[in-house]
């Protein structure tokens, strides 16, 4: 069975379980308070970046963990704005998708058995991804350290593209 056919296969009995048990859940009440649907919306976001990972690693598309790991992020930022009320942080905390790659990166080629580049690859992303949270943070309303410490930032993003350090995007 090729690749594409076992993803479609993992993807259709997903679909059909959920399905299946969201009608079934309809006629029989009971069902439905086995699972508590209740909870915050943000949690939603990270269930679809967990599903990613599920495909990446039982539907052997290890390049899938690159989105599963964007969008668990994305979905853990909006968690802790939802429970906070920080909305105002979105100014400074996009300056972490690029870490969540790495992360992704990282993941997909530990599911290839590329430890080293992964590795590699992948903290690269997400240092870059931390300096630049903390330079825009230092700026925009992130914590209060940050605004003291902005210019060491600065001095360690000079160190590290000195150093030949850079994102890779591809």
């Amino acid at each position: 069975m090729n690749q594409e056919r076992r993803g479609n296969l993992l993807v259709g009995i997903l679909l059909i379980l959920v399905g299946g048990w969201f009608l079934a859940s309809q006629f029989i009440p009971e069902l439905a308070e086995l699972i508590n649907l209740e909870f915050s919306w943000p949690w939603w976001v990270i269930g679809v970046g967990f599903a990613f990972l599920l495909f990446a690693i039982a539907g052997r598309e290890p390049d899938l963990a690159v989105p599963a790991s964007i969008i668990g992020g994305i979905g853990s930022i909006l968690l802790y704005q939802n429970n906070t009320g920080d909305w105002s942080s979105w100014a400074y905390v996009w300056a972490l998708i690029p870490g969540f790659a790495g992360v992704g990166v990282m993941l997909s080629a530990f599911i290839q058995g590329r430890f080293a580049q992964g590795l590699r690859d992948g903290l690269n992303a997400i240092l870059f991804s931390l300096l630049m949270f903390g330079i825009f943070g230092s700026f925009l309303g992130g914590p209060p350290i940050l605004g003291q410490l902005w210019p060491l930032l600065l001095i360690g993003a000079g160190v590290w593209l000195l150093l030949g350090g850079r994102p890779r995007w591809g």
